[in-house]
């Protein structure tokens, strides 16, 4: 790669004594904490080949480099970093949450402080900058520092509550006058952490325990592939963060184990969807050309086919010349149809991508594979494909109005029959929010914005539009860019002319899949007519059903009648339930210091141990067992006075476990209150016989 001579600038923070003993020279590049390396300068004019030639640059530049913190260390006469006024503030806010005082030394709490206030800055900018958290890609970069943070704050400063989000508006009053990007996201930015940290703080706990128990319990100083992949797999512990406590315990990880358990995770995932497939017979050659933008029918010929196995299950794969049929991408389903000879019709049932191949899947092969055939795609399946696709493009835009340029696409599928977006966002979309966004998407539509498309747009000038463009995916020279109004995206999926043809748009539902991301279900076209003409029904009917012509007043006015009639029934519970205590009271029974009640009754499981609690409260040296069925189950119910409890060593909670046998039952409870349950409401008799022997 590019290469070149360097010039590399030091600067000497020692005192002057200590220079006057040892040259400064000689500490260069040797890891001196006090003779660092604060600019650099690369003279790039060589390329090094792989055989380790240098070859002359056609066109040469200077690549420079400052160190900003060393430079102020320079500057400020420091000898850390983190002496400077740069980490100085983070680390006076992270003194402040946790109650604890910074000593410039090498304990673990002042290294969680240099940690925390590192590791803020660097996620705080990376947020700003429009990358979130996530599971993959740069994301996991980010959620994998904060992490480590996270970690530290637990470990060694006790912090089992977020707290480093609120180091985030210490950031922005110190570095939003030079970076305005900080201060104006300042609260989103906080609110991203604190959703990470929370998420986190879930399964730390759990998966330090386990971890602490692992290395205590490794008998070497290895701690093997298999469990750092279950740490990584089940907590989310990155494996770095492993190594990391790991190495606390004296203790190293197996990467290379780790990897293979990786890699066989990933293998077992491909397995469960491989297909078997036998070899392309080759009727001509050629390439597929794909007419789909703009004709839903051609004429073809087979270039291809093989015979697949799937599921145990024949079907085969055809390559066409010529072919209408949109190939699943980009999140939209491929098209289905039908292949029409003079002599017969083959089904279409998906059209897929596979190594630059527009493949058409099939359930059987023409007699004459050879022949010229029409190929038909769906058109109704189609429209409503496009219908979806369209409308999730200005879903996009109506989300990033709604709740800020933060929210990127993070995965989608346009189906025919809904859509599916996930996108970057820290929080649940609120009620309001979500009723904001469908009606600024059927505003569009109303507008019936009609569409613009370039199919053949340099990516350079797509940049300059402002196109959309998915964070991470690699784009060709030329692309093909979507426009409705101000929604601009590139794409390669099929749309409606104009926004008009979507009809209308309905949100069913939102939630997360991930830390970080959310995802939205909607319908459009035709599904949400018939959505909308379904919900239509139903309020007639239970307009009907309620003879009223204001459901929502009918039902209120029942809701309010119910909870009524439901204190009225509280209120004679109650009473009925002290008039049985009063007959319970007069039916116990004292032997020996002990008193004695063994009833049945048709009281509720609620009603009985409230009563029950009150009696073991009223009546000293208490031992009473209830037996009650309800829904077609037997009930046990057993309280024993403390008193009794002790002196006798009687135990509530085994008394009932034995009684339960009676009933085909079983459970438990407290030395004083135990219940128990069971299908055999014929048995109760027995358990409370039983009873009586057991205090006898």
């Amino acid at each position: 790669g590019p290469c070149g001579p360097c010039s590399e600038i030091h600067v000497d923070l020692r005192s002057d004594e200590e220079r006057s003993r040892v040259d400064g020279k000689t500490l260069v590049n040797n890891d001196h904490p006090q003779v660092v390396e604060i600019w650099n300068n690369v003279f790039m004019q060589f390329e090094r080949r792989a055989d380790g030639s240098l070859v002359e640059l056609p066109s040469k530049h200077v690549d420079t480099g400052m160190g900003f913190e060393r430079l102020c260390m320079a500057l400020q006469g420091k000898t850390s970093n983190y002496d400077t006024d740069v980490f100085t503030p983070l680390i006076s806010a992270v003194e402040s949450i946790t109650g604890m005082r910074y000593e410039r030394s090498a304990e673990k709490r002042d290294v969680a402080m240099r940690v925390i206030s590192d590791h803020i800055r660097a996620v705080s900018f990376a947020i700003c900058d429009g990358q979130l958290p996530g599971s993959s890609g740069a994301g996991y970069v980010i959620r994998r520092i904060l992490r480590r943070a996270i970690r530290y704050g637990y470990s060694f400063l006790g912090m089992k509550e977020p707290f480093i989000y609120r180091l985030v508006a210490v950031l922005a009053g110190e570095m939003g006058d030079f970076f305005p990007e900080i201060r104006n996201n300042r609260d989103l930015v906080a609110r991203v952490i604190r959703e990470e940290e929370e998420g986190f703080l879930r399964t730390l706990e759990n998966g330090i325990r386990l971890l602490d128990e692992i290395v205590e319990r490794t008998p070497g100083d290895l701690i093997d592939g298999r469990t750092v992949f279950e740490l990584y797999d089940t907590f989310g512990f990155p494996v770095d963060l492993t190594a990391l406590i790991a190495a606390e315990g004296h203790k190293r990880i197996d990467q290379a184990g780790f990897e293979h358990e990786l890699r066989q995770q990933k293998e077992r995932s491909r397995a469960a969807t491989r297909l078997e497939t036998e070899d392309w017979v080759e009727l001509s050659r050629g390439e597929t050309t794909f007419v789909g933008y703009d004709e839903l029918e051609c004429e073809a010929r087979i270039l291809r086919y093989r015979k697949i196995k799937a599921k145990n299950k024949e079907h085969f794969q055809l390559v066409l010349d010529v072919t209408p049929f949109y190939a699943e991408s980009g999140g939209q389903v491929g098209d289905t149809g039908r292949l029409v000879s003079a002599n017969e019709t083959i089904r279409i049932t998906d059209t897929k991508k596979e190594n630059n191949l527009v493949v058409h899947f099939t359930d059987a092969l023409p007699e004459k594979p050879d022949g010229r055939f029409r190929a038909i795609v769906d058109r109704e399946r189609r429209k409503e494909t496009a219908s979806n696709h369209s409308a999730t493009h200005l879903l996009h835009e109506a989300l990033r109005e709604v709740l800020g340029t933060h929210v990127e696409q993070k995965g989608s599928l346009v189906h025919p029959d809904y859509l599916r977006f996930d996108f970057s966002h820290f929080a649940r979309v609120g009620d309001e929010e979500l009723e904001s966004v469908e009606n600024k998407v059927n505003e569009r539509i109303r507008k019936n914005l009609g569409l613009e498309e370039n199919r053949n747009m340099p990516i350079a000038q797509a940049r300059e539009t402002g196109a959309m463009m998915l964070f991470g995916e690699k784009y060709g020279d030329l692309v093909r860019v979507i426009r409705f109004g101000n929604s601009v995206e590139l794409c390669g999926g099929t749309h409606v002319r104009s926004t008009g043809e979507i009809g209308s748009f309905i949100i069913r539902s939102e939630g997360a899949v991930a830390a970080g991301v959310r995802r939205i279900e909607a319908i459009s076209a035709s599904a949400a007519s018939a959505y909308v003409k379904d919900e239509l029904a139903a309020l007639d009917a239970v307009r009907k059903l309620l003879k009223s012509g204001d459901p929502v007043k009918a039902v209120s006015d029942l809701q309010a009648r119910l909870h009524e009639q439901q204190k009225q029934l509280e209120v004679f519970q109650h009473e009925k339930a002290m008039q049985v205590k009063k007959e319970w009271l007069t039916q116990v029974k004292e032997d020996d210091g002990v008193r004695c009640l063994i009833t049945r009754t048709d009281l509720g499981a609620a009603a009985l141990k409230d009563i029950a609690f009150q009696l073991k409260n009223e009546v000293p040296g208490l031992f009473a067992v209830f037996g009650s069925a309800g829904d077609g189950k037997a009930l046990l119910t057993c309280v024993i006075a403390e008193d009794l409890v002790a002196s006798r060593n009687l135990n509530a909670s085994a008394i009932v476990r034995e009684l339960a046998k009676h009933i085909q039952g079983g459970g438990g409870g407290q030395p004083f209150f135990a219940t128990a349950g069971g299908p055999r409401t014929e048995g109760l008799e027995e358990a409370l016989l039983h009873a009586r022997k057991i205090i006898r």
